[in-house]
C-alpha cells in the first residue's frame, strides 16, 4: 500500500469517526443537504482535506457549522487539525441531485430551493406547551404557518425573555418548511441582521444582502427591540418590509414590548407593525408551569413524581427557560448518583434559586469573568478559536450558564464568545445538558460555576 493511499485511508477513518458524533448533533435535513456527500480527501500531521460536492455547500459549512465539525473533529481526536474544505463535484452515478447540480459548480444559495439553516430542531408546534397565557399568539402562529401571508400579515408577538417567542418562530418556519416545499424560509435575530448589514456596507455588497431577505417567502425577525436608536439599521428593514409585504410574502416578528412600548422606534415602523396582528405572551400560570414540566420530562425520558413537579412549577415562576433548567438539574443529578427524585432532593439542589429571588443584575462581563476564573483560561481564551479540548469544554459549559442564567438570546450570548454563530450555542447549551446526566464532572463544574455566579450577586 503506497504512502498516499494509507494517507487517504487515515483520512477517511478520522472523518467516518467524526460524522458518526456530528450525524447525532444535525437534524436530518441538514445532514442530507450539507453533510452526506463530504468525503476525506488528505490528511498530514495538521491538515485535514475534505471534499464537498459544489461551492454551495462549502459556503454553507463555513458560513454556519464549521464549529460544529470542528468539535466533531475534537471528539474523535483531530482537534488540532487545521481543515481544508475545496469543492469538487463526483460524477452522478444515480439519479441527479437537482438541488444542487453537479455541472453547475457555481450555483448560489438564492439560485436553489432554500433549505432551513439556524433553526432549533426541538422548536416545533408539537412541543410548545399551550396554556391560558399562550394560546391566542399560539393560535396567530399556526395560522400564519398554514396559511402564509393570508392572516395576519405581519404577525408582531411580545413578551418577557424565556417565555416562548423564539419557540413560535422557529416552529412556523419549519411548519412552513414541511408544508410548502418550494417557499424560501429566512429566520434572523435582529443582532445577526445587524452584523451582516454593518458588513454588507463594509464590503460594498448591499445589493447581494438586500436579496438575502427580499427573496424569502417568510421572514421571522426575532427581538426586534434591538433595532432601537440605530436609524441605518430601521431604515433598511423598512424597505425590507415593504418589499415582502408589497410582494404578498409573509412577515414574523418577535419582541420583548410592544411597538409603543420601543422609544426610538420609527413612527413609520410601528405603523407599518400595526398593519398585521400584535399579540402577547404572558408567564405561564401554575397548570401550564406543570404542563411545560411534564412535557420536557416526557421528551427526556426521564419519570418524574407528580409531587416534584408540582414543587418545581410552584416555587420556580419566572419563564421556562428557569423552570425547564431547574429540572435538569434535579433529574441530572438523581441520574449519576441512581437515587430517586424527590421533593427533599429538589428543595436542596434548587435551594439557590428558592432562597433570594432579589439579586443584582448578572451581566455578561461579570459571567465571562466567573467562568474565566473558574477554569483557569483567560476570558481572551474563552472569546478565542483555540479548539483545545479542556478550552472547548470551558467555553461550552460557559454557555450553558449564560443561557441558564440570563435572559440572552441564542445570538447575543453567541456574541459574548468571540461573535460565533448562534448555532454553536445551541449545539453547546444542548450537549451540556446530555452531559449533565452523564458524566459527574460535568455536572459538578455546571453547579460550582452557577453557585460561585449566584454567591457573588
Amino acid at each position: 500500500m503506497g504512502a498516499t493511499e494509507l494517507q487517504v485511508n487515515e483520512a477517511e477513518q478520522l472523518w467516518i469517526a467524526a460524522s458518526l458524533w456530528l450525524r447525532e448533533q444535525v437534524s436530518d435535513g441538514v445532514w442530507s443537504s450539507t453533510f452526506q456527500d463530504v468525503r476525506a480527501e488528505d490528511l498530514d500531521d495538521d491538515r485535514l482535506l475534505l471534499l464537498v460536492p459544489n461551492l454551495v455547500v462549502r459556503e454553507r459549512v463555513e458560513s454556519r457549522y464549521l464549529p460544529l465539525v470542528r468539535d466533531a473533529l475534537t471528539e474523535v481526536g483531530g482537534g488540532h487539525l487545521t481543515l481544508q474544505l475545496e469543492a469538487r463535484p463526483e460524477p452522478l452515478v444515480d439519479e441527479p441531485d437537482e438541488l444542487f447540480p453537479a455541472d453547475v459548480p457555481n450555483a448560489r444559495l438564492a439560485d436553489v430551493p432554500r433549505l432551513l439553516e439556524g433553526l432549533n430542531p426541538n422548536y416545533l408546534f408539537e412541543t410548545f406547551v399551550k396554556g391560558a397565557s399562550n394560546q391566542f399568539a399560539l393560535a396567530a402562529a399556526q395560522r400564519v404557518a398554514e396559511v402564509p401571508a393570508k392572516s395576519y400579515n405581519p404577525l408582531f408577538i411580545y413578551g418577557a425573555a424565556g417565555l416562548g417567542k423564539t419557540h413560535l418562530l422557529h416552529a412556523i418556519g419549519h411548519y412552513v418548511h414541511q408544508n410548502y416545499a418550494h417557499y424560501q424560509v429566512r429566520y434572523v435575530s435582529t443582532e445577526t441582521f445587524l452584523n451582516e448589514y454593518v458588513d454588507a456596507i463594509r464590503t460594498n455588497s448591499t445589493t447581494s444582502f438586500k436579496r438575502r431577505y427580499r427573496d424569502a417567502d417568510v421572514l421571522l425577525v426575532d427581538d426586534i427591540q434591538f433595532m432601537e436608536g440605530k436609524e441605518g439599521l430601521q431604515e433598511e428593514f423598512f424597505h425590507t418590509f415593504n418589499a415582502l409585504h408589497g410582494a404578498n410574502k409573509q412577515i414574523v416578528i418577535s419582541s420583548d414590548r410592544m411597538p409603543d412600548a420601543i422609544p426610538t422606534l420609527e413612527d413609520r415602523l410601528r405603523g407599518r407593525f400595526r398593519w398585521g396582528l400584535i399579540t402577547d405572551i404572558q408567564p405561564p400560570d401554575l397548570e401550564t408551569r406543570l404542563a411545560i414540566l411534564r412535557n420536557k420530562a416526557e421528551r427526556d425520558a426521564t419519570p418524574v413524581p407528580a409531587e416534584v413537579l408540582e414543587f418545581i412549577a410552584s416555587n420556580i415562576t419566572n419563564n421556562i427557560r428557569e423552570l425547564e433548567g431547574a429540572l435538569i438539574r434535579v433529574s441530572a443529578f438523581a441520574s449519576l448518583n441512581r437515587i430517586p427524585i424527590t421533593v427533599d432532593l429538589a428543595q436542596r439542589q434548587l435551594a439557590d434559586l428558592l432562597v433570594s429571588p432579589q439579586h443584582r443584575a448578572l451581566t455578561p462581563a461579570m459571567l465571562l469573568e466567573r467562568t474565566s476564573v473558574f477554569f483557569g483560561f483567560s476570558v481572551e481564551q474563552l472569546k478565542g478559536k483555540s479548539r483545545q479540548r479542556p478550552l472547548v469544554m470551558a467555553r461550552q459549559i460557559g454557555m450553558y450558564v449564560f443561557r441558564d442564567l440570563t435572559d440572552l438570546s441564542y445570538p447575543a450570548i453567541a456574541r459574548e464568545f468571540g461573535g460565533r454563530d448562534h448555532t454553536t450555542v445551541i449545539h453547546a447549551v444542548d450537549k451540556v445538558q446530555r452531559m449533565m446526566s452523564e458524566k459527574h464532572q460535568v455536572y459538578d463544574q455546571v453547579t460550582e460555576l452557577i453557585g460561585r455566579i449566584k454567591s457573588a450577586q
